[in-house]
């Protein structure tokens, strides 16, 4: 079977039962929010703690391999904009076999992401009301974002759209802040100069790793806005814009912040993991109630999280089974809402009420370490597919070619590369080569799978 058999046709109705309720200030509002995420505010403490003041740098890296990834992915998704996006794109350029390993990968990355953040979600709360018990809220926050998702595509629009308005004031009036006392304007704070920069590699390079390694996965979540447009108005326009705009909302939300804590926030300070970085600075500046406030950012975060993965996971999971790559109960549609694909995709997350029952102390750790590096696979069949599809859309259809990669083909190359130098990077670490094991032991599953699923396509076919 040739690679182009069942995906050459862009027409083909394989979003076509869906809705398009999404609005463009929907879709351009899930782009701007939707890379402020879970990672950003809790996941970055740890980065900070092992890299110092030298966290701006490693996020900077990883901040310009993650520009690459979804320049990419965005001239491949605004010539074929599909709700399989990624996947999609891999069946048409490599074939169906790689279609399935890179779908199948990332529903479960989404999957296990929402009982992680769930979990998180509910420690937040927990600490305010101590007397209630974690599982209670992470099944509360299941009930409200699968219902959620079942409902018409413009009510998870909607939440994502409220929810990231929250995020971005809030991350923006945390930079001002954090400006005005550098600046030494902000009254009642003196500007701590450049006294917490002195040590700039305080770990040497292996701190510098630790940091690079926790940024790489910061940045996931990204990609959500790829799998969204296919049910907006104009899916080309906002695809387009979200990856257009993405270097400086990468540069001013994740690389500035890290700069602003770096310079606020003495890197030792227990409390940048203890508390969070955001919360910490904030309780540096002497703002009064700032640092609750901030955690309150972090939950809506978290709880944002958990409702774009459940939409992700839900509409990957159904243009897998519209392109014949899994079981077609997942396709059925109702009111435009794959609903059957939104109940699977939760059930991972409501069976994460149970785990946090059970083993509360490490749940966390242990669902961590099962997704590991799920991202940097995914990664590494978007940067393969440009490479094919490229060539084929210059030959075949260059008027779709709306948004074109960067120095074609030699920064797909450097991206792949720099994708390789992670995957090394993880193999060192004791920490992350767990995670690495567990993805790579995964993958070639999925991948033999695809395989056996395509030769007995076919041979039923031939």
């Amino acid at each position: 079977m040739s690679n182009s058999t069942t995906t050459e046709a862009p027409q083909q109705p394989a979003d076509a039962s869906l809705s398009h309720g999404l609005k463009q200030r929907h879709l351009s509002m899930i782009a701007l929010g939707g890379v402020i995420g879970a990672g950003l505010f809790v996941g970055s403490g740890a980065g900070i703690a092992a890299a110092g003041p030298s966290i701006v740098v490693a996020y900077t890296a990883s901040g310009l391999l993650v520009m690459l990834v979804m320049r990419m992915l965005g001239e491949m998704s605004a010539a074929y904009p599909s709700s399989g996006s990624f996947s999609a794109h891999a069946e048409r350029a490599i074939g169906p076999w790689a279609g399935f390993t890179a779908g199948w990968a990332f529903w479960v990355l989404l999957c296990t992401a929402v009982g992680l953040e769930g979990i998180g979600a509910a420690q937040i709360v927990h600490g305010w009301l101590p007397g209630t018990p974690e599982w209670a809220w992470v099944a509360l926050f299941m009930v409200v974002f699968c219902g959620t998702n079942l409902a018409a595509v413009k009510n998870f629009g909607e939440f994502e759209f409220w929810f990231a308005a929250l995020k971005v004031g809030a991350i923006s009036l945390f930079l001002v802040l954090g400006v005005l006392a550098i600046c030494g304007v902000l009254p009642g704070t003196d500007s701590p100069g450049a006294s917490h920069l002195g040590d700039f590699l305080p770990n040497g390079g292996n701190g510098l790793i630790i940091g690079l390694l926790a940024s790489v996965f910061a940045y996931g979540g990204l990609e959500t806005v790829t799998i969204a447009a296919a049910e907006s108005e104009n899916p080309v326009r906002g695809v387009a814009s979200a990856v257009r705009t993405a270097m400086w909302r990468i540069a001013l939300f994740y690389i500035g912040s890290m700069a602003v804590i770096v310079t606020l926030v003495p890197w030792d300070s227990p409390e940048v993991v203890e508390k969070g970085p955001y919360v910490a600075a904030l309780d540096e500046l002497g703002i009064p109630g700032a640092g609750q406030l901030m955690n309150v950012v972090v939950l809506v975060a978290l709880l944002s999280a958990m409702n774009a993965n459940i939409y992700g996971a839900s509409r990957i999971g159904y243009s897998l089974v519209e392109r014949g790559q899994g079981p077609r109960v997942l396709g059925r549609v109702s009111g435009g809402v794959p609903r059957v694909a939104v109940l699977v995709s939760s059930l991972f997350g409501f069976g994460c009420v149970l785990l946090s029952y059970w083993r509360p102390d490490d749940v966390f750790s242990w669902l961590l370490n099962m997704i590991g590096a799920v991202i940097l696979v995914v990664w590494i069949f978007i940067a393969a597919a440009q490479l094919r599809l490229r060539r084929r859309l210059e030959r075949e259809a260059p008027e779709k070619l709306v948004v074109r990669m960067w120095l074609f083909p030699w920064l797909t190359w450097v991206a792949l590369a720099g994708m390789a130098a992670v995957f090394v990077l993880m193999a060192r670490e004791p920490d992350t080569r767990v995670q690495l094991y567990s993805t790579g032991g995964m993958t070639l599953v999925l991948a033999a799978a695809g395989c056996l699923r395509q030769r007995r396509r076919a041979a039923r076919l031939g």
